[in-house]
């Protein structure tokens, strides 16, 4: 097994290889010295279409060139809201950047490997490093000012749950699209209170507020996906629970 880094590298004890998917060389040097049997693309800036867009289409191909299996994770982001429940037969809508540049990476992905797995999630949350985590601390604590929209809704999903699916379906003969969401669906502000629970502090100092354009309430259906997986995907109010 090999993991791949742009900046630094992880601290998981496997092989580490830099990659900048904005760089074809890479791209192609890795995969000539690991020759992997599946790759899973988790790769993404949000505000760079060169990566996020550009760059999955880059892989699709050398993976394609190299034989081997691509499991490409795309987001919820690819969605406006507007259906509220989305399964994996939707099609996307994005209404901000970062959700056009993950609709543009899984129209590419698709022609480019009709194979490959297109993993649709939702917010990805840890044991207290992931971005959400760290701004609800920081609100928590004073350290910054902000607010939680009690009207953006989501599917959160426990990192180590969606790793789990990921390299199931990596393992397995899963093609087409699949969704990976939390069965819990909450808005910003109630995974907010969830958040400093955990973690010890007072949720009190948490503002909550709507959002000042439109709700989004964005909540991927994966009932499908979970009848064809062993790996059970826990909800927020389960994982996030002391």
């Amino acid at each position: 097994m090999a993991a791949t880094y742009t900046s630094r590298p992880g601290d998981a004890d496997v092989r580490w290889l830099p990659v900048d998917l904005r760089a074809p060389d890479q791209i192609a040097t890795a995969l000539a010295a690991v020759r992997p049997s599946a790759v899973i693309n988790v790769a993404v800036r949000p505000a760079d279409w060169a990566t996020t867009a550009d760059g999955a289409a880059r892989l699709a191909a050398a993976t394609r060139g190299h034989g081997c299996r691509l499991v490409h994770v795309s987001s919820d982001a690819v969605f406006s809201g507007r259906d509220v429940h989305y399964d994996e037969a939707a099609l996307p809508d994005p209404v901000t950047p970062y959700g056009a540049a993950k609709a543009a990476a899984e129209t590419a992905v698709r022609a480019l490997t009709p194979s490959a797995v297109i993993a649709r999630t939702s917010l990805i949350i840890g044991d207290g490093d992931s971005k959400h985590e760290t701004f609800v601390r920081d609100l928590a604590t004073g350290r910054r000012d902000g607010e939680l929209f009690v009207d953006d809704i989501r599917c959160p999903i426990h990192a180590d749950d969606l790793a789990a699916a990921l390299v199931e379906i990596a393992e397995g003969d899963h093609a087409g699209t699949v969704h990976l969401p939390g069965p819990d669906a909450v808005s910003r502000y109630e995974l907010g209170v969830l958040l400093t629970r955990r973690d010890g502090l007072d949720p009190a100092l948490l503002r909550p507020a709507h959002r000042p354009d439109s709700p989004r309430d964005i909540r991927l259906d994966g009932t499908h996906t979970q009848k064809e997986l062993t790996t059970r995907l826990r909800g927020a109010h389960k994982f996030l629970t002391r």
